[in-house]
């Protein structure tokens, strides 16, 4: 539901995930080209992992056999940047925990370095020369430099419900928790990517932010959210809409509770929820993710007693990137995480009246943020 609770932003990283655990900020936008008023798609993202195993330089593992028989686990802040398009990349800066600030119980304020994240604002940099690309391969960062500084303001929420409540974060019930703030996020400022600037406007960004924690990642692992959304029935922007779905398979204790996933649509002001966590709902999922030559395919059905949502997705490969993370044992895991901000497709959304369902809109989206991987 549409319901904004910051206190899932705060850091979570104490307990069991202070040595075994992660926590991240992600936000995705489109900005124009200063000059050719081009657009363009980028996410920036603050991972944090294992602070109590912190040393004076950043711990990198990635499936480094050595490390791991010795005993070491990853601990670092990486700020992850990357651009989406005919030319893509991901960058990696890591600082130790030693140059990092963050309260545990407070609202988000996070400075690595010289890289800053609120609630309601971001600023970085992040430069990877080719030779120290080459020279660091446990990085896993292309070479390039980008720079920001970026007004947040989040307009509406994805609130999961009860499973990511105060009492289960405690007791740590889930693998991977997840909460969107800003499902639809207005982004105001402005950004360089190798020397080339960009701006970054609220009514042009289509922005998304969200956090995800936990002890390890999902497989299958599902993400598609847009609010460049279009009706198909009279032809009008949907200003004030966004749809979200994700999930994949969530351990609960360890224990996988197989394919599911979460979803929500926010249809000019009103909420249409999929929660597989909410049983009195009658919330079924359906989801079918495809690989081919040349496109990544998602098709997801949602329904409950009343509502019923239908997600068609598609997203070129030649614009996509294999994002890199490492679990916090130090395994990498997934190795063909296709992640995207130029998904396009089709959503359609249904009431259930009089024993039957009633198209309520069929809806073209643009710019969708998209994810998918197994291991």
């Amino acid at each position: 539901m549409n319901k904004s609770d910051i206190t899932r932003d705060y850091c979570m990283l104490k307990g069991p995930l202070a040595k075994k655990g992660y926590d991240w900020w992600w936000h995705s936008f489109t900005a124009e080209h200063a000059v050719t008023g081009e657009r363009k798609s980028f996410y920036i993202e603050y991972f944090l992992c294992n602070p109590a195993l912190a040393e004076q330089q950043p711990v990198i593992v990635w499936n480094d056999p050595a490390a791991r028989a010795a005993g070491r686990r990853p601990s670092y802040c990486m700020i992850n940047v990357g651009f989406w398009g005919r030319e893509k990349g991901q960058l990696h800066r890591f600082l130790p925990w030693s140059q990092v600030t963050i309260p545990m119980d407070k609202p988000l304020d996070l400075r690595a370095g010289d890289c800053t994240c609120t609630e309601t604002r971001m600023t970085g940099h992040v430069r990877v020369t080719p030779e120290e690309a080459a020279a660091h391969p446990l990085w896993m960062s292309d070479a390039g430099e980008m720079e920001w500084d970026i007004q947040i303001h989040k307009q509406v929420a994805y609130h999961v419900g009860y499973g990511a409540s105060k009492f289960f974060r405690t007791i740590n019930a889930f693998e991977m928790f997840w909460h969107a703030e800003g499902m639809k996020t207005a982004f105001d400022g402005w950004l360089r990517l190798n020397g080339e600037e960009y701006r970054v406007r609220p009514e042009t960004c289509y922005g998304y932010a969200d956090k995800n924690w936990g002890g390890n990642f999902t497989s299958p692992w599902v993400w598609l959210s847009s609010n460049d959304l279009v009706s198909k029935v009279t032809g009008r922007r949907l200003n004030n809409s966004v749809f979200e779905v994700g999930g994949g398979n969530p351990k609960v204790f360890g224990i996988a509770l197989g394919r599911k996933l979460l979803g929500q649509f926010y249809y000019e002001g009103r909420d249409y929820e999929f929660n597989f966590s909410k049983f009195w709902t009658g919330s079924r999922t359906f989801f079918d993710c495809r690989e081919t030559d040349t496109r990544i395919l998602w098709k997801v059905r949602q329904t409950t007693f009343t509502a019923r949502m239908e997600v068609e997705i598609a997203c070129n490969k030649e614009e996509m990137l294999l994002i890199n993370y490492e679990s916090p044992d130090g395994y990498k895991r997934h190795n063909r995480l296709w992640n995207c901000g130029n998904g396009f497709g089709t959503v359609r959304l249904y009431e259930r009246k009089g024993g039957g369902w009633t198209l309520v809109d069929e809806v073209s989206a643009g710019s969708v943020g998209c994810e998918y991987g197994i291991y």
